[in-house]
């Protein structure tokens, strides 16, 4: 499967059927790794609006190979300028013709050629219709970001979430550098010896809150990646990493390998597994629903719903728990979450205030990615007595 086209439909057509992560598909490497990656990504991100388009286009759903190829197809003419229209359809025709079935070729080049000739038209259409189709966000969502923020927040909001995004490297002493497009971060003088690690700066407001001092004893209580672990060990604490997830832990522990820091961190697999130790300080940045950071998981807004999200603040709650038991008297409680969903936040530290009396709330913070121009964030810092 040599045509980045057909891997590319591929990964869509698996990720349709599977609502997997796309990021677990992709090719390790190899030259066309980057263009696999971001057609993937528009296509999954633009997929509302691509079924806005597509329907105008062919009189019944397509399935299987050919909605995958018209799909990949019809995002690099609309959703990325850098693919010459001539460029996108002749090199989807060339992935059709490896299907089994000799009309997949003659469907595709015919319905992205039409694309194209009416492109300004449909494009007309799409700009008439609702925010969550012509954005391509889940309805439900929008119209809880309307409600909390106003429409024209709301809009900048899907707009940035619809923003390939960036890659930041995040330095020992607190700084952030933007790598150019297109350049690998293996590739970066450094990389092999751990001198940076990928991190948004919308990642820096937690670790600012917990404050990391050197020597103080600090467990991070779900950890992988390790980014914020990272940062917190940068600074000289005594931490200890929890990851309870196996395949994440292992991705933990490789950068920790590194960025030279595995013989300073302790990693455990689970609160529970820890001996009975206090800590001066505790970092819960708990699983959630992600919101905050759309541009990076594209695929993740269309896992959202009220059920999902009511089972993640019942997780959250769990953790916090946990978490606030291994805090010495006196010490910090941190809780984060890359999530803009007041359940989570907000209304989650309200609750744990609510059920832990001696807590008291030292200070709270969003950053919203419509003011921010970063990944979405939140995070309180609680003393608990």
């Amino acid at each position: 499967m040599n045509n980045s086209r057909r891997q590319a439909a591929f990964i869509f057509a698996k990720w349709l059927a599977t609502k997997d992560f796309p990021a677990t598909m992709l090719p390790e490497s190899g030259p066309d790794r980057a263009f696999i990656q971001d057609l993937v990504y528009a296509t999954i991100r633009r997929f509302r609006s691509l079924k806005f388009i597509l329907s105008k286009l062919v009189r019944t759903r397509p399935k299987g190979e050919m909605e995958s190829l018209l799909y990949v197809g019809a995002a690099q003419i609309l959703y990325l300028p850098s693919v010459p229209d001539f460029a996108a359809v002749s090199e989807t025709v060339n992935a059709a013709k490896e299907c089994a079935n000799p009309n997949i070729p003659k469907v595709v080049n015919g319905v992205l050629r039409n694309l194209i000739r009416r492109r300004d038209e449909l494009e007309a259409e799409l700009s008439h219709a609702p925010l969550a189709v012509r954005e391509s966000f889940p309805d439900e969502l929008v119209d809880r970001w309307t409600e909390r923020f106003g429409l024209e927040n709301a809009k900048e909001l899907c707009a940035y979430h619809n923003l390939p995004a960036e890659t930041f490297l995040a330095f020992p002493d607190g700084s952030f550098r933007q790598l150019p497009r297109g350049r690998r971060v293996d590739a970066e003088p450094g990389f092999s010896d751990g001198a940076f690690i990928v991190q948004d700066p919308g990642t820096k407001l937690a670790v600012r809150l917990l404050d990391p001092r050197p020597g103080e004893l600090i467990l991070d209580a779900c950890a992988a990646p390790g980014g914020k672990s990272i940062q917190i060990a940068w600074r000289g604490a005594d931490l200890t990493a929890c990851e309870v997830n196996p395949r994440r832990r292992r991705r933990l522990e490789d950068n920790l390998r590194r960025t030279r820091l595995a013989d300073k961190v302790q990693v455990a697999a689970a609160l529970t597994d820890l001996p009975d130790r206090a800590f001066d300080k505790v970092l819960v940045d708990a699983p959630c629903s992600n919101t905050g950071v759309f541009r990076r998981r594209p695929d993740a807004r269309w896992n959202w719903d009220l059920d999902k999200l009511a089972s993640l603040v019942r997780l959250q709650a769990e953790i916090l728990a946990l978490a606030a038991a291994k805090v010495k008297p006196g010490g910090t409680l941190v809780y984060s979450t890359c999530s803009l969903e007041r359940e989570e936040n907000e209304a989650q530290v309200e609750a744990f205030l609510s059920s832990h009396p001696g807590a008291v709330l030292e200070t709270q913070e969003t950053a919203l990615p419509f003011e921010t121009r970063t990944d979405g964030a939140f995070a309180a810092a609680i003393r608990l007595t």
